[in-house]
């Protein structure tokens, strides 16, 4: 979600047609990530009931959202607007974006080790999050006027 926020905010400072365009197909695209996820999540948990989710240790989750989704960090913190960042400078945004899809694959690199762990019967969730690492920095590249003419044209 907050790689979402953070493209589709980002575009409104976007002083360059082609770039803006870039920064809304990569924001919609995370929203497309957000929907995967949730949807693996609701699969998984949807028939749980309180006594296994309590045992899994997410008692305190079910108590406020049931097996509602509800984005929030590994560690427990809820998504709040602090997770994502627009300046509305295009060079200080496209720095952010780099900064933040290098984090993305170090995140996708954590769960792939989680996801080793994963009892066999459970290929849903490797499927699903298979294809969520990089392609939002597979688009900027793919699209290198976006990022480099910001560039350019700034620095000059």
């Amino acid at each position: 979600m907050g790689a979402s926020m953070r493209y589709l905010s980002q575009r409104y400072s976007m002083p360059y047609g082609e770039q803006k365009a870039v920064l809304t197909d990569i924001g919609t695209e995370e929203l497309a990530h957000l929907e995967i996820v949730a949807a693996i999540v609701h699969q998984l948990t949807r028939n749980l009931t309180a006594e296994e989710l309590e045992e899994q240790g997410f008692g305190p989750y079910y108590i406020d959202h049931a097996t509602g989704i509800w984005p929030q960090a590994a560690g427990g913190v809820p998504f709040n607007a602090c997770e994502f960042q627009s300046k509305g400078d295009p060079v200080t945004d496209l720095f952010e974006d780099l900064a933040a899809e290098q984090k993305a694959r170090l995140t996708s690199a954590n769960h792939a080790k989680v996801i080793i762990a994963v009892p066999a019967g459970n290929g849903i969730i490797a499927d699903g999050l298979q294809g969520l690492d990089g392609g939002e920095f597979g688009l900027l590249t793919a699209h290198p006027e976006a990022g480099n003419g910001a560039l350019r044209r700034d620095l000059q």
